[in-house]
């Protein structure tokens, strides 16, 4: 098809020329006067600078000489940045840098070309201040003027974007020494001696605190298509730092680790970063982690980044790989108008082998080597409103198909079922070993202890023990609102079954990796059905810490009474169940002429009920037993006199002595709360009420709330034994 000719008149052929021509002309004009004051704009724009450098951040900035070296390109000498009383930060002596000419027209500034020559970066800490600290410090604006709205995924974008405007074409430098000097204590530095950019590679060498370590930083970079790969390694071993282990007593090191951007461009509202994150042979050791070293061979997140106008999410389109095994995690973080935490985990079902062995090694250790048969999955479920703690939502969950165990690790999960050796622990120090067995004259079989002791003990510690498989996911959700509004740990949700685990199995050692294993080995046994429920109880009633030095049920009721378990009344039995929690201060609770203190009545009362209404033993308005408990009298000398007050909160850790004032006979706050409820016995002396020590009016309500808890899962346990029947 021919398209047909278009006839345009000469003479706006001619009035276009000399339009376009005038413009040229212009163009040349203005050029050819801005590159001949281009000298001075560049010194009124470097002064400007400088002196915002100065108002804004306190910072002193000199430079020996600057101009222009090409077209786009300025070179700059002797260079110094000087925080405002505080170590020089930095020194460079040679710098040439080259902008792009169009992104400048559109106010981007695109840098083209970088080489540097001999400079130092320095950062210094002493004490609490350091030369970084202008970066807190900017004069703030007139507070009267309003504060738009910050658009996260707007804000993510525009950084993102100035970091990679940053990216040079092209880039040589030589000698840049980065030195971190942290209070005279731990000092680190990084030389490159050389690292280039030539048409997106990149190549680099740093000496590591003086050649210690030779790195390499290598890869590629995209950054006009938002793409990146850098891989970081060492010569002749892996990249490690000792400034970790002088700082944090922390030991990390790693063969290479490789970042990667794929793509970064919005979605919908959502500013999507697409990439992937990867570590070989990922070594870490840290006394909070575990007690030896945890080493992660191959580990690689691929990772969708979603950044909405509040929000920072981690999507589950997102997945772990460890080996073989593979996790898909949601995160979210909302920050307005509430903070909000959402967890998402979910593990596809997938072969039961290959998820035992991506658990990074020396992480469990008393399952390396453990082989199994079968698939598993895992869903786990968090969602806290910070707004709203109390309804908070938990939900954890480890699903078997065909799961069987072929082999044991390094210990055997069923050795409770026989006679074995237990020893307990005081301050990292073993005890002594005590025979879980019928050779040990205190082990008492559970069909031999008072049910008084055992019925107040499972109402006290464990309700629904006989039910649940290992955990109770209610106590554990309402562990994360009490912990989070006391903005500490102050409740655990352990059951009789993670406590058996934890002292049986596992070293006492506080690190998340002793945590994770006992929750992990809880599963085994509850679910594998390794060991009876009976069997687990009559384990723990013998293991039990009852007091100093004091274990199992046999000790104690030998220790304290003078009776064999069997021969335990109410009062006896609650009073055990009492202790528990906090063994070492038993004593404490009694008055000098063996009797309990008063302000113990209201605990008797309130168990005492419950067992009562699950029909466990009779009414008893008098106090279940609590006047009928009397410390054996071979004890009663090694009593405090009764006007000593105890800080028993002491006692939190394995100390074994109590930190002890003389006081007065006044009351405390729990025994004027409850000082009505209890007769008074005038021929003893006033009773010090050594519990409530130093316990606030919330934490005094939070054991109300705990105990009203136990009272209801009680009842929809009757309900639903009712219901069975």
């Amino acid at each position: 098809m021919l398209l047909p000719k278009i006839n345009i008149p000469k003479k706006y052929i001619k009035i276009g020329a000399w339009v376009l021509g005038s413009f040229l002309v212009v163009c040349v004009t203005l050029g050819a006067i801005a590159y001949n004051k281009r000298e001075a704009l560049l010194k009124k724009i470097m002064a400007k600078a400088i002196a915002k450098a100065d108002k804004d951040f306190n910072l002193d900035i000199k430079i020996g000489s600057a101009g222009f070296s090409g077209l786009s390109t300025v070179h700059m000498t002797d260079i110094s940045v000087v925080p405002k009383d505080r170590d020089t930060l930095t020194t460079i002596n040679d710098l040439t840098v080259g902008v792009k000419l169009f992104p400048l027209i559109v106010g981007d500034v695109k840098l083209s070309e970088v080489i540097l020559n001999t400079g130092k970066i320095n950062i210094v800490f002493k004490d609490s201040l350091s030369n970084l600290d202008f970066i807190l410090k900017r004069k703030k604006k007139d507070t009267t003027e309003k504060k738009s709205k910050v658009d996260l995924g707007d804000l993510a974008h525009n950084l993102l974007n100035q970091f990679l405007y940053k990216i040079p074409d092209n880039m040589e430098v030589k000698n840049l020494m980065l030195a971190v000097n942290d209070n005279d204590t731990a000092r680190l530095s990084f030389l490159t001696t050389t690292a280039t950019i030539d048409d997106g590679d990149l190549t680099s060498t740093v000496l590591v605190n003086d050649k210690d370590a030779t790195w390499h930083i290598n890869g590629k970079l995209k950054p006009g298509k938002k793409q990146l790969d850098v891989m970081l390694f060492a010569e002749n071993g892996p990249v490690q730092l000792q400034y970790l282990n002088k700082k944090l007593q922390a030991k990390l090191s790693f063969d290479t680790v490789r970042t990667e951007m794929k793509n970064a461009e919005y979605s919908g509202d959502d500013f999507k970063i697409e990439g992937s994150w990867s570590v070989k042979n990922l070594l870490i050791n840290h006394p909070k982690i575990a007690p030896n070293d945890v080493i992660v061979p191959d580990a690689k997140i691929d990772a969708n980044m979603l950044i909405g106008p509040n929000y920072v999410t981690l999507d589950s389109s997102s997945t772990v790989f460890l080996k073989n095994a593979s996790i898909h995690p949601y995160l979210k973080y909302t920050l307005s108008p509430n903070k909000i935490y959402e967890v998402k985990v979910r593990a596809p079902e997938q072969d039961a082998q290959d998820l035992f062995n991506s658990f990074p090694q020396g992480l469990f250790e008393s399952l390396e080597g453990l082989k199994v048969s079968g698939k598993l999955k895992y869903d786990l479920d968090f969602y806290l409103d910070t707004s709203l703690p109390d309804s908070v939502k938990f939900s954890s969950g480890l699903t078997p198909s065909n799961f069987k165990i072929l082999k044991w690790g390094k210990t055997n999960l069923q050795k409770i079922n026989k006679d074995f050796v237990y020893t307990p622990y005081e301050n990292g120090k073993p005890m002594r070993d005590i025979l879980i067995g019928p050779s040990n004259p205190n082990f008492t079989p559970l069909s031999e202890v008072s049910s008084n002791f055992k019925n107040a003990i499972l109402t006290s510690e464990d309700p629904s023990f006989f039910t649940h498989k290992g955990f109770v996911q209610e106590s554990i959700r309402k562990s994360f609102a009490i912990n989070f509004k006391e903005k500490k740990f102050v409740r655990g949700g352990s059951t009789i079954s993670m406590q058996l685990v934890k002292n049986v199995f596992l070293s006492r050692q506080k690190t998340l990796a002793r945590k994770a294993e006992e929750i992990l080995i809880v599963w085994l046994i509850e679910n594998n059905h390794l060991t009876t429920k009976n069997r687990m109880l009559e384990v723990y009633f013998n293991i039990i810490e009852m007091g100093q030095n004091v274990y199992g049920i046999g000790e104690a009721t030998r220790h304290y009474f003078g009776k064999k378990p069997s021969d335990l009344n109410i009062g006896e039995g609650i009073f055990l169940a009492n202790i528990v929690p906090r063994p070492k201060i038993a004593l404490y609770k009694f008055r000098g002429d063996g009797g309990l203190k008063d302000y113990m009545y209201p605990y008797f009362k309130y168990i005492g009920n419950i067992m009562a209404k699950r029909g466990l033993t009779p009414p008893d308005t008098s106090g279940y037993g609590f006047y009928n408990v009397r410390l054996r009298e071979g004890l009663r000398q090694y009593l405090l006199p009764d006007t000593t007050t105890i800080d028993t909160n002491t006692f939190d850790g394995d100390d074994p002595l109590p930190a002890i004032e003389t006081h007065d006979e006044s009351k405390n706050l729990f025994d004027r709360l409850f000082g009505g409820e209890a007769k008074k016995d005038s021929t003893s002396k006033p009773a010090i009420q050594v519990d409530s020590v130093k316990k606030s009016r919330k934490e005094l309500r939070e054991e109300k709330r705990e105990q009203r808890r136990k009272e209801k899962e009680l009842e929809e346990l009757e309900k639903q034994k009712k219901e069975n029947q």
